[in-house]
């Protein structure tokens, strides 16, 4: 039986097993609520061996997703791969490089993630990290806003983004994080050194356990009456003065 499949989802309890067990990609997979059966037990037990936490939710969000026959399972699929920051980060130390990674604490629009994406390639970014839960999908979308970009840069998909940071504090890697609270603009930092970037929530931010965990709070200056910028516009400014800062001392 070949899944049944529109854009980037399948659904269906043996259609998605099926791609699991064919090595597919679960960017998010989706089970309804109190859910029983044989099937159903096989399908958890498949998901706990290729370690995918399902999101539970009622049967109304599925049916916004398809009006057809889902079964209780939607599983939405990505040919990106994901890794792991525990396997990428000693990877670069091995190759001499100094690790500049970027953190998305649950971004949700696909374009603002995309086009995150074409920028952090664009100035060398080794790694972005984003949480299981709670970020935009990637999909065709998030690919084609990326021109790409999402296919040459690792994408680590992380349990909890708050035990990454402790990861890799603890690994030499110190953590700015983006915020409008800050009091020290991104020009009085050094980004020269192994550093990562968090970047927040569209509407709320980075969140306070994240926030908590990370070394030091920057943020960009604001002189008009607009008090923030968007998202992915204030990333590039980040990570670009982060690149000024790289020339100037390689230079």
């Amino acid at each position: 039986m070949n899944p049944e499949k529109k854009d980037d989802f399948i659904f269906g309890l043996r259609p998605v097993m099926e791609a699991l067990e064919a090595g597919k990609t679960v960017d998010k997979i989706f089970l309804q609520n109190a859910l029983t059966g044989e099937i159903y037990f096989e399908l958890k037990q498949l998901l706990a061996k290729h370690n995918l936490r399902p999101n539970y939710v009622p049967v109304e969000k599925l049916n916004r997703f398809t009006r057809k026959n889902h079964q209780g399972v939607v599983a939405f699929i990505s040919d990106v791969p994901f890794h792991k920051i525990e396997d990428v980060l000693p990877q670069l130390f091995e190759e001499g490089k100094t690790p500049f990674i970027l953190i998305l604490d649950r971004l949700t629009d696909v374009r603002n993630f995309g086009a995150i994406c074409r920028t952090a390639e664009c100035v060398g970014v080794d790694a972005i990290l984003i949480p299981e839960k709670g970020g935009a999908p990637i999909n065709s979308d998030a690919i084609k806003t990326s021109a790409g970009a999402i296919y040459n840069i690792k994408i680590c998909k992380e349990k909890n983004l708050a035990h990454s940071v402790d990861f890799l504090q603890q690994s030499g890697i110190k953590v700015f994080a983006a915020t409008e609270k800050a009091q020290k603009l991104i020009y009085d930092v050094d980004f020269t050194e192994p550093c990562a970037i968090v970047m927040g929530n569209e509407e709320t931010g980075i969140s306070k356990e994240v926030l908590h965990h990370s070394d030091e709070k920057i943020k960009l200056p604001i002189e008009g009456k607009t008090q923030s910028l968007n998202v992915s516009v204030a990333c590039g400014a980040i990570l670009y003065e982060a690149v000024r800062q790289k020339i100037v001392v390689a230079g």
